[in-house]
């Protein structure tokens, strides 16, 4: 009965919407009471209604306070129950009231809603055509100057759309414009100083710059992006990796980006070497090295892909012969010590390295998937030897020399690139 009357309202929404002339801002005000959305289990209503005002006959400025209202409304409703499903037909006409708001913002307008779309945005994006309409957006609200002081939430977008970033759509888009992305994002660490709720900074509950740092690692194995990219992105980042929690919480964001959010992460060795080459002239070394990690401890370049590793033994040998013998001792430690903080998700990563390996098994249940993943990880386990002699053999060392050419080389540490300066981190113990 209730979902009879909320499709009639709905209909006769639409037929005020589309005279252009009916005062609508008391009926938006008293859904606030109503919850539709709620109602229906879904904001589908909602983005409906904004697409209609959008493109109806009200002045610009009342578009844009009656899709506000509706946007204030799914706002409320993201908050308190999250629609089960999000479609990404639903994203247009976010960004394009996100748009309209802009140029409110700037006439005195309070920028909540533009905060609330935001915030909605952030919550559901991972995919979808219409990066060349979030970029300009993107390359806005993530300036420290922004008016919305969002670039916590903006962010989060920039990391959450990475398949986005490389869709063919892209192609597109202008060298100046993709080089104005990624100035925007800039250091992913680095955010103003907002406000502070209940003692901390209002809104960066959510904020991950690790991994919108780790989405930079990929940009830097793209033709599309490579070349727009700066030292500045990884300032930071590169004194995180610089230690070896900071290593670890970086391939655990490697792992879930590749998990959950983009598939072809760092996939080949060729993406693989081609990050390394464009960090090593960046100066990124730290960061070229996590590169090297994911590589030699992760499982995505299959042991049996003899052309696979010939080039990532190539690029490993050269980054350790050009920038010290000393810094191997990171991937020494990983590769023979297991990191059980990243288990779990390492687990998840091996099976989607198996479903995105095994189209020719598209018949095989998902449990013996499963299966086969437990088995791929124990036989990484295994590995670690094999791996451990692979780099023996590379350098051209036995276990009994590899220690003496390392210590010779490193004098008991670590050399840290990540500030211009030589500083010495004590080895920690491999058993």
């Amino acid at each position: 009965m209730l979902d009879t009357a909320i499709n009639i309202f709905h209909q006769q929404l639409q037929t005020s919407i589309a005279s252009g002339k009916t005062d609508l801002t008391l009926v938006l005000s008293t859904l606030n009471y109503l919850n539709p959305f709620r109602a229906m289990n879904s904001g589908r209503l909602g983005f409906a209604w904004i697409t209609w005002i959008l493109k109806s006959g009200y002045t610009e400025r009342d578009r844009y306070l009656l899709a506000g209202k509706v946007v204030q409304l799914l706002g409320n409703e993201v908050d308190t129950h999250p629609p089960k499903y999000f479609s990404p037909k639903w994203v247009p006409p976010l960004l394009g009231f996100f748009s309209l708001s802009e140029k409110f913002h700037t006439r005195g307008h309070l920028p909540v809603t533009g905060f609330t779309t935001l915030r909605i945005l952030s919550c559901h994006i991972v995919d979808g055509d219409f990066g060349p309409t979030l970029l300009p957006i993107l390359a806005s609200t993530l300036l420290q100057d922004h008016p919305l002081q969002s670039r916590c939430l903006a962010l989060k977008i920039f990391h959450r759309f990475t398949p986005g970033w490389f869709s063919r759509q892209m192609q597109i888009v202008s060298d100046e414009d993709r080089g104005n992305l990624l100035r925007a994002v800039g250091d992913p660490f680095q955010s103003p100083d907002l406000p502070l709720q209940y003692g901390q900074p209002e809104g960066t509950a959510d904020c991950k710059p690790t991994m919108a740092a780790v989405a930079l690692v990929e940009f830097a194995s793209s033709d599309l992006w490579r070349n727009h990219l700066s030292r500045s992105n990884f300032n930071s980042f590169e004194e995180v990796v610089s230690t070896e929690e900071g290593r670890g919480i970086a391939l655990g964001c490697m792992l879930n980006k590749a998990t959950h959010t983009w598939s072809e992460f760092l996939r080949t060795p060729a993406k693989i070497v081609a990050a390394i080459r464009r960090l090593e002239e960046l100066q990124c070394l730290n960061t070229a090295e996590v590169a090297i990690l994911w590589a030699w401890t992760t499982g995505v370049v299959n042991m049996a892909d003899c052309d696979g590793w010939r080039l990532i033994e190539r690029v490993t040998l050269e980054f350790y012969q050009t920038h010290g013998i000393g810094r191997l001792t990171a991937l020494t430690r990983h590769v023979i010590t297991n990191n059980k903080a990243i288990e779990g998700d390492h687990m998840e990563f091996l099976l989607q390295c198996i479903h995105h390996e095994g189209s020719s098994r598209r018949s095989e249940s998902p449990s013996a998937i499963t299966k086969r993943a437990e088995k791929h990880l124990i036989s990484s386990r295994v590995s670690r030897v094999c791996q451990l002699r692979r780099l023996h053999h590379l350098f051209g060392c036995g276990p009994a020399t590899w220690e003496e050419m390392v210590a010779a080389e490193g004098v008991g540490g670590e050399v840290d690139m990540s500030s211009g300066r030589s500083m010495t981190i004590p080895i920690l113990p491999t058993d």
